[in-house]
């Protein structure tokens, strides 16, 4: 069976807010029931389940197993985790199906920020002797990737403003995302700074969320939709987590992981990319070589929810939901792990 031959063929969102009150599998058991009700297929049909979460948003040693609840875990079933975004997991669950023993494949992804205080826990992910006790937190770091494109000349303020407008007009129409509405360019930049030189609205919101994925390979896909997305390229790439070894104005992990999944430039219907940060768009475009004119995150993006460990499932969701619907024949789809861009991921999807 040839790696291109697995799609995605049932998905489900849980929309996210500000702050739940519900826990991680209360969020999980509606979200993976939706997604394996939407092609009548039971939990027992699944060959094998991977989630992806983090036990420090969690406060807790293994809290992940917890959210096996939502997968029924009795009788035993195959399953893995990773200590990563949701997007991570489907690359898990879609290598196994190329084992050829089975062929229903169960992703989750979920996180809660609301409990924590993200600056003071992401600083924990990086070098623990020089980088950590500064408390180099997400927003502290890509205020360094943005002052580096200002000064570079590669983009301005506006530019970075201007992603934000877009991207709040487009989750107009999105029900599950967190922020949006239609936004003034010149208001956005009249706003003060939060942490020079990014403003509030060039942060993600704080958002608790879920997301779902069913993999199928080959004639199993085709009985279950009528249109699978199918995955024809996959791959993520790492580059040094030392802010000082690397170029911030741009990603070469991500223009590696892009070629490695097969995509070469060419037209694409939409991409839905991890733009965690408004100038981390730019930087994206670039880096993957998207040709002019390309649509962007229409379904808003992770600046309008941005559901940790499940933000970056999230993007290959909305990508493959535009084919699985018919209005999109080619889509890509970006996710990011660490800080900075530090760790990326690229998935291609076809409708044929």
């Amino acid at each position: 069976m040839a790696a291109s031959d697995i799609a995605i063929v049932a998905t489900a969102q849980f929309p996210s807010v500000r702050r739940s009150i519900y826990s991680e599998v209360q969020l999980l058991i509606p979200t993976v029931s939706a997604a394996l009700e939407a092609i009548g297929v039971d939990r027992s049909a699944i060959g094998f389940t991977c989630a992806g979460s983090c036990d420090y948003l969690t406060g807790g040693p293994f809290a992940f197993v917890t959210n096996l609840e939502a997968t029924r875990a009795w009788p035993p079933i195959a399953e893995s985790h990773v200590e990563m975004d949701g997007a991570w997991a489907l690359y898990e669950a879609w290598v196994r199906l190329q084992h050829g023993d089975i062929d229903l494949a169960l992703v989750m992804g979920s996180g809660k920020s609301s409990p924590s205080r993200p600056a003071e826990v992401w600083p924990q992910q990086l070098d623990p002797y020089y980088l950590a006790p500064l408390g180099l937190d997400p927003v502290s770091y890509a205020g360094l990737q943005a002052r580096a494109l200002l000064e570079s000349g590669k983009a301005t303020e506006r530019d970075f403003a201007e992603v934000v407008a877009r991207s709040r007009r487009s989750a107009q129409g999105n029900l599950n995302a967190q922020v949006r509405g239609d936004v003034d360019v010149d208001a956005l930049l009249a706003e003060p700074y939060y942490a020079s030189p990014l403003r509030k609205h060039d942060l993600p919101p704080i958002s608790d969320g879920a997301a779902a994925v069913v993999l199928a390979r080959g004639d199993r896909a085709r009985d279950l939709v009528e249109r699978p997305a199918w995955i024809r390229g996959l791959d993520h790439r790492i580059d040094p987590h030392q802010p000082g070894m690397r170029d911030l104005t741009t990603s070469a992990s991500t223009t590696l992981a892009a070629r490695k999944a097969g995509y070469d430039g060419g037209p694409l219907d939409a991409a839905e990319i991890s733009a965690i940060f408004s100038p981390q768009e730019l930087i994206l475009a670039e880096s993957l070589g998207l040709p002019d004119g390309t649509v962007i995150n229409p379904s808003g993006g992770p600046l309008c929810a941005n559901p940790i460990m499940s933000t970056g499932l999230v993007r290959i969701i909305e990508a493959a939901d535009r084919i699985m619907s018919g209005d999109a024949s080619r889509t890509l789809a970006h996710a990011t792990n660490g800080q900075g861009l530090q760790h990326n991921l690229v998935c291609l999807l076809e409708g044929a």
